[in-house]
């Protein structure tokens, strides 16, 4: 199993989707279904924090009187 800090977002939700896939056949012991699960907790919130960063960064062109952009702001509700 890969450092969950080291994975990009796509990386970490494919192995979420893995791990939740694994869950729901019910045929995992119940060892194997904690350690899953705690897994995917933890995928998730790597999953959550990237996205958090994405949105971070985001911003949004402002335009002059004449419509001509002149710079970027941080997007609305960060």
């Amino acid at each position: 199993m890969s450092d969950i800090n080291t994975l990009s977002f796509e990386e970490a939700m494919r192995e979420l989707e893995a791990t939740v896939g694994k869950l729901e056949t019910g045929e995992a012991t119940l060892e194997e279904s904690i350690a899953l699960y705690e897994r995917g907790a933890a995928l998730r919130a790597h999953c959550e924090a990237r996205l958090r960063e994405a949105e971070a960064r985001v911003e949004k062109i402002t335009l002059a009187a004449n419509g001509q952009p002149v710079g970027t702001e941080p997007a609305e509700g960060l």
